[in-house]
Formats: C-alpha cells, sequence, structure tokens
C-alpha cells in the first residue's frame, strides 16, 4: 500500500516538472532580431541627436563671431538659423539613412 502511494506521489510530482517545462515560453529568433533593429534605431537617434546638439553649439559660435565682427542682428540671427537648419537636415539623414 505505501509503495502504490510513494509511486503517484512521485509520478504526479514528475508530470507537473515536465508540464511546465512544456508550457515554459522558448525564447525564438524573432525577438532578437526585434532587438537588433531597436538598437540600431536607438543609435540612430544618439547620432543624430548628437549632430543637432553640435548644430546648435556651432550657430551659437557662428552668431557670436558674427556680431564680434560688426554684423546687424538680423543678418547674425539668420546666419544662426541656417546653420542649425543644416544640422537638422544632417540629422534627418542620419536616421533615414541608416
Amino acid at each position: 500500500m505505501h509503495r502504490t502511494i510513494g509511486f503517484r506521489i512521485g509520478a504526479s510530482m514528475l508530470i507537473l516538472t515536465l508540464g511546465a517545462f512544456l508550457i515554459a515560453p522558448v525564447q525564438g529568433f524573432a525577438q532578437t532580431q526585434g532587438m537588433e533593429r531597436r538598437d540600431d534605431r536607438r543609435d540612430d537617434r544618439g547620432g543624430a541627436r548628437d549632430t543637432r546638439q553640435e548644430g546648435r553649439e556651432a550657430a551659437r559660435d557662428a552668431k557670436e563671431e558674427c556680431r564680434d565682427a560688426g554684423g546687424k542682428l538680423i543678418e547674425c540671427g539668420q546666419q544662426k538659423r541656417d546653420v542649425k537648419g543644416d544640422a537638422r537636415k544632417d540629422a534627418r539623414d542620419i536616421k533615414k539613412n541608416d
């Protein structure tokens, strides 16, 4: 009698353990490829962000140099906008082409 109860308990434990392994999700390749694409997009966004930041700094420097050279406020402001616009264009190219 004790052997049959022990056998039943052991068999039940084995079935439950195997069932847990069968239900557990298995990592697939699609998730890995998606993660790689997501990392690529993050890198692209980071590069674009750095490009825009460098453009802001360059625009500030260009405006300051223009003002120091005796340029008019309107002309210096336009020069700053042009430099920033070029940086934004470069950032868009980085995000779209990579």
